[in-house]
């Protein structure tokens, strides 16, 4: 009799979270409020309540967490890939490289510092916890994201591009320090050794991502000819306006680079760009970014609404103090300083580096590579409960702080940009 509830509850819940990701989405429209916020807020709600509502324990649940939130950033990446009309150039995405190639590692830097100091942690777990903790994410940064694929110029400001484009690449970027972190640890416990660096940077590093960007290519530029220029009928499947054809090219991007030992994140949000590349004007490009993002915000919704039961359920019990601290200093200053550094001497507004410093959202990626560590490392796993505690408690401090913020400063920053002369 308990599973027939907890079952109908369980169907109620989804029913509900669905409905709700297509109305909270226009009700915080315009408001110093996020979706994000909301069903994070409801998954919290509902935990405290005495309702027979299924909890998860990341520790308990590390394999499901970490499918479960890899879906959801493969199609996030697909989606903003495929937003963006902005042909690849050193000059034309030099906001993004100075973000993913000075910027992360900046903030890799200066949390595995900070996680040392504060928390005494040794080099290994500050590392994994920095490499966690670093990415922009794809998933919640919907407020300040690229928005569906148009032409319209007001809608890829260097602002929302730089920061859609960062999310979309640094998710594959980040994965090397993280196996940096497992790498460490495996070959030195909890001190020190460079006895690993050499095959990181040779595997790890240039032939994972070098695998992941080929594929990328390869996939994108295949999948775009077979979409708009084939030459058979039911091959052209621009023609037929399909939407679910995007979940298609997701999987196949990924699961090719995965196969090939190269970063499936990376290979992803390059196919996705390649694609674009294809014939950017194209009506399908909309089709395709729709249904992606109804993907992704049922699958943010099911994951916030989870993670927001968890931290009442006892996820913060193991966060020491120092770990708050930890999370407070990555959002408040260690990002914006390193953002802002990464984007000195670029050709951008004052203003508009302020805000894409500041802007780094941390979520679901995150959890990804919290869980993909400690189901990869032994190492690890005295210290899960307070890994765990330290990573939700930034993505909660990033979703409310970053998420009432993006709305009201996003605003005022188009206002300026249209009230501002035009330069001479």
């Amino acid at each position: 009799m308990c599973g027939v509830i907890l079952s109908d509850t369980v169907y109620l819940a989804m029913g509900l979270g669905a409905l709700g990701a297509a109305v909270v989405p226009r009700l915080v429209f315009k408001r110093p409020l996020s979706m994000p916020m909301v069903f994070l807020a409801a998954g919290a709600i509902v935990a405290a309540l005495p309702l027979p509502v299924p909890t998860v324990d990341p520790v308990r649940d590390r394999l499901w967490v970490e499918h479960a939130t890899e879906l959801c950033v493969i199609v996030s990446l697909m989606g903003a890939g495929l937003a963006l009309n902005r042909p690849f150039g050193r000059r034309a995405w030099g906001g993004p490289w100075r973000l993913l190639g000075i910027s992360l590692p900046l903030t890799i830097a200066g949390t595995a510092l900070i996680a040392t100091l504060l928390l005494d942690w040794p080099p290994a777990l500050a590392l994994l916890i920095a490499a966690v903790l670093a990415p922009t994410d794809p998933v919640l940064a919907a407020e300040v994201r690229v928005g569906e694929p148009t032409d319209e110029e007001d809608d890829e400001d260097e602002v929302r591009f730089a920061l859609t484009a960062e999310a979309g690449l640094n998710d594959g970027l980040a994965f090397p320090f993280v196996l940096a972190a497992l790498a460490l640890a495996t070959a030195a416990g909890d001190g020190w050794s460079a006895d690993w660096i050499g095959r990181w940077l040779l595997i790890d590093v240039l032939v994972k991502i070098a695998a992941g960007v080929a594929v990328g290519i390869v996939a994108g530029r295949l999948l775009g000819r077979m979409f708009f220029r084939a030459q058979t009928n039911a091959l052209r499947l621009s023609e037929h306006m399909e939407g679910f054809v995007a979940l298609g090219a997701t999987f196949l991007a990924y699961g090719t680079a995965e196969l090939l030992h190269g970063y499936g994140f990376l290979a992803v949000f390059v196919t996705a760009c390649t694609i674009r590349a294809a014939e950017r004007s194209h009506g399908y490009h909309r089709v395709l970014h729709e249904f992606t993002e109804q993907i992704e915000r049922l699958l943010t919704v099911c994951l916030l609404f989870l993670l927001g039961g968890f931290l009442v359920a006892g996820g913060l019990q193991a966060l020491p103090w120092q770990g708050a601290v930890v999370a407070v200093l990555l959002v408040f200053v260690v990002r914006p300083a390193a953002g802002w550094l990464g984007l000195i001497g670029f050709a951008a507004e004052p203003r508009e580096k302020t805000v894409t410093a500041f802007f780094g959202i941390r979520g679901i990626g995150s959890l990804f590579y919290l869980a993909y560590g400690l189901g990869h490392s032994e190492a690890f796993a005295a210290d899960a409960r307070q890994l765990w505690s330290v990573v939700a408690f930034t993505v909660l401090l990033s979703v409310v702080v970053h998420g009432a913020a993006a709305t009201p400063v996003i605003r005022r920053l188009d206002r300026l940009r249209h009230s501002s002369p035009p330069p001479p």
